[in-house]
């Protein structure tokens, strides 16, 4: 079903790669739109504020991609947070090697060049996009990983494995912002691609608002968008109303 209107009420969470921008062959090789700072900066004023990013990069990256995005950001699926341009925190308490887990995942997948190991300040990733067929090898190596570092849970992704820590989630990095100025009060929207965007989707609508997924799959969204393009005609129809 296609969404309503943006309404001028809704507190917007979105995720970044699948949704804002296209999914790439490697998350390095993503193209930010020409158009979407600019559009970020008017939803930004539109809502009053309450707009977030919410991703699995973390926030260094998104800030890289989006150096002049005002809003709140969740990076790392709800392990970071900042809000509005200020510090980084971190959303959780595990004391973590993470250099470590990065040399054991890079040693555990150099027999298999096509898993890319992408670090991440608070777990690591397992792509498999080049070679579908070693879905089965990403399983194993973050299974070994597991078994190594306490405290890490398995986050499905679209050709990945990642390995981040417990008991943090887009869902909750949602419910954070959610009871704080300038989101609380009003209606949650989440918009997201992917397995790991279900919770927070499920969290928003719950809340009393409502989700859009992007793209095809198996999803509890009520609403769905074809893809990135659709979604900035969406929220540029928004911006306009």
């Amino acid at each position: 079903m296609n969404p309503p209107e943006l309404p001028d009420d809704a507190a917007l969470f979105l995720d970044f790669d699948g949704c804002l921008v296209e999914i790439a062959a490697r998350p390095d090789a993503i193209v930010v739109p020409a158009g979407l700072p600019d559009l970020l900066r008017d939803l930004f004023r539109r809502q009053g504020g309450a707009l977030a990013l919410v991703s699995g990069r973390s926030i260094a990256d998104l800030r890289r991609y989006l150096p002049d995005f005002p809003g709140a950001m969740s990076g790392s699926h709800g392990a970071e947070l900042s809000l509005n341009g200020g510090d980084t925190e971190t959303a959780h308490g595990l004391d973590l090697d993470v250099a470590a887990l990065h040399r054991d995942a890079a040693t555990l997948s150099a027999t298999e060049p096509a898993i890319l190991i992408e670090q991440k300040p608070h777990g690591v990733v397992m792509h498999y996009r080049a070679n579908p067929g070693l879905r089965h090898r990403a399983e194993e190596i973050a299974g070994e990983l597991l078994s190594r570092y306490a405290g890490l849970v398995l986050q499905p992704a679209k050709m990945a494995i990642e390995l981040r820590p417990d008991g943090v989630g887009k869902d909750k990095a949602l419910i954070r912002l959610m009871s704080d100025p300038p989101f609380r009060g009003r209606r949650p929207v989440y918009i997201g691609d992917d397995l790991t965007d279900e919770v927070a989707m499920e969290a928003a609508q719950r809340l009393g608002g409502f989700a859009i997924k992007i793209g095809s799959g198996k999803t509890g969204a009520r609403h769905r968008l074809g893809d990135p393009a659709a979604l900035a005609a969406w929220l540029s129809d928004g911006v306009r109303s």
